[in-house]
Parts: C-alpha cells; sequence; structure tokens
C-alpha cells in the first residue's frame, strides 16, 4: 500500500497508510451514529481527522498519547484538510520493521537538547547575584528532567519537546540585549526568563502528547509558578525578603496585563522588560511558523486567528 506523506506535505488526493501519534482523540454522535474526532501528529505538524468506519470496533484499538498505525485519504471538511480515517491501531513491535520511527512523530525544537542545555547552564552560571544564583542552580537541577523535554504550550507557540527550553533561553538572549540598553538589572532578568513559565512543568501534562493537568486546568502555570519560585526562596538561609518578592513578581506579571491573566502588571523595569519580550517572542514563533506553513497564493498569507492579521511573504517564497 502507498504511503501517506508527512503532514506539511498531505493533499485532499493522498491516500494510503502512516504512522503517527495520537495527541487527542474524542467519540462524538452525529446523524449517522457514533464517529471518533482526533489530532494526528508527526515531526512535520498535526492535523484533524475523522474515524466514520466501524467505530465500535476501532475505539478500543488505540488511545490518546499513543502512537498509532492509520489507513485513510486526505478530505477538505469546511476548507480545512484533515484525514479521513478508514483503519487505525496502535503500534506494534513489528512495525520497526516496516518504517516506524517514534522520532518521526513527535514535533521537536529544531534546536539539539544537550546545546540547549550547555546554554542554558552557561547562563545560570553568569549570574552574579549568589542568591539568585543559588535559586536558579537548585531548580534546574530539580526539574532537569522535565525542563530538558517540556513543550512550551499546548497549541499556541513552542508546542513541541524541549519547546519550552527553547523558549527560554531566547527570552534571556532579548532580555539581556534590552537589560543592558536599559541599564537593569540583568540577574533579575534572567531570572525571570527561566522562571517565568516554570509553573508550566506542573500546568501541563507531557509523555509524548500534551495536555492540561487537574492543577493547570484550576490554578494555571503563573500561580503554579509563583509558589514553586517561593517554596524554592524559602529554602535556602538567609534569602533577601525583597528579593525573593521582586523574583516572585517577575512570575506573577509576565503575561503584562490583568486582562492577559496576570495576577499583578508589572512594576519593576525588570517586570517590564521580561514580560515585553516573553510576548515578543512567543509573537515571532507563530508569526514565523504561520509564514513557513502558509501554501496559499499570493503575496500574503491566510488570516492568523490568533494574531488577527495576514502577513506579507518575503520575496520568493
Amino acid at each position: 500500500m502507498a504511503r501517506l506523506p508527512r503532514i506539511a506535505e498531505l493533499e485532499p488526493t493522498s491516500a494510503g497508510a502512516g504512522f503517527f501519534l495520537c495527541a487527542r482523540k474524542e467519540r462524538r454522535v452525529g446523524k449517522g451514529g457514533p464517529f471518533l474526532v482526533l489530532v494526528l501528529q508527526d515531526v512535520s505538524g498535526e492535523i484533524g481527522g475523522k474515524v466514520f468506519t466501524d467505530v465500535e470496533s476501532a475505539d478500543p484499538q488505540f488511545e490518546a498519547g499513543e502512537f498509532v498505525a492509520v489507513q485513510g485519504k486526505g478530505n477538505l471538511f469546511n476548507q480545512r484538510l484533515e484525514i479521513l480515517v478508514d483503519k487505525i491501531r496502535r503500534v506494534i513491535p513489528e512495525d520497526s520493521k516496516v518504517g516506524f520511527r517514534e522520532e518521526d512523530c513527535i514535533r521537536s525544537s529544531p534546536r539539539p537538547i544537550d546545546e540547549m542545555w550547555t546554554e542554558l547552564t552557561g547562563r545560570v552560571a553568569s549570574v552574579t547575584d549568589p542568591h539568585i544564583r543559588e535559586l536558579l542552580e537548585r531548580l534546574v537541577a530539580r526539574h532537569a528532567d522535565r525542563l530538558r523535554i517540556w513543550p512550551a504550550a499546548r497549541q499556541v507557540h513552542h508546542a513541541y519537546r524541549s519547546g519550552l527550553l527553547e523558549h527560554i533561553l531566547k527570552i534571556m538572549e532579548i532580555g539581556v540585549f534590552l537589560a543592558d540598553a536599559y541599564d537593569a538589572r540583568r540577574d533579575l532578568v534572567l531570572a525571570g526568563a527561566l522562571l517565568h513559565d516554570l509553573g508550566k512543568l506542573e500546568e501541563l501534562t507531557y509523555d509524548v502528547a500534551v495536555d492540561y493537568s487537574l492543577a493547570g486546568n484550576l490554578v494555571g502555570h503563573i500561580v503554579l509558578g509563583a509558589g514553586m519560585v517561593r517554596d524554592a526562596v524559602r529554602e535556602i538561609p538567609g534569602f533577601p525578603e525583597e528579593l525573593g518578592l521582586e523574583i516572585q513578581h517577575l512570575v506573577l506579571s509576565h503575561h503584562g496585563a490583568k486582562e492577559l491573566g496576570s495576577p499583578v502588571v508589572p512594576a519593576t523595569v525588570e517586570a517590564l522588560i521580561l514580560a515585553a519580550s516573553d510576548d515578543f517572542d512567543a509573537k515571532m514563533h507563530q508569526v514565523r511558523r504561520h509564514l513557513a506553513d502558509d501554501d496559499s497564493d499570493g503575496r500574503f498569507t491566510t488570516y492568523h486567528r490568533h494574531l488577527e492579521r495576514v502577513f506579507l511573504k518575503p520575496q520568493g517564497s
């Protein structure tokens, strides 16, 4: 049987078999009876899928978060490309002999993890304030396993393996530049960059698929992260009280405005720099991805619903 192309190359006329990660699965009931709504993922992107055939036998064959073998074809529904799935089951060991590889199904940062981790530890070592450096070293050591691989979000930006680490490093780069330009406290900006999304380690669950935890849904990463920082500060003897509050403020205000989810607005120069750096990197990541994924005709991309605009494509694209 023909192989389905990667998701980024899939067309309405595509048909065949392939391997994917089932990121989400939902059972629904329509006029014709029950059907399954899926989100399938490979290294090139993700796509919706639907199972209308033999639903009762297909449903127990796999769960969300598992690698699956799929037989189906492309389809346009409401101007969106999807896969109509004829057959689906979880991957079995024998599939490795016919082309299945986990790394082909998991979206990951384009940067090597070890390279990014070396950069992170170097940034932490550059912090001159001994209290801040100890705080960062403790939290990096405590959460190293998850910090290395965690996504930064479920959908909007850096929503792939090691996306959080990639996002942290870019904010460190931008933040240090702005701190030097405006004579701000570089150590605090670096601390904010590393710690601002620490709560996402508790907000998101992640094995190979991303979802929200109970704490993530009920509390959210900002409050979770501020609590994690507060608890770590209390473990360090002699940590200056005001410095600890300023670092917690960086976490609590990093969305920049109350209407964007921050409990408080930035009230220090360093908090303003952090919020601006975080927002800029998140937006730039969305823009770059939208430009790379857009295959429409003409000089402008399709409408980006989060950023509420179209973008001019670079000449030659």
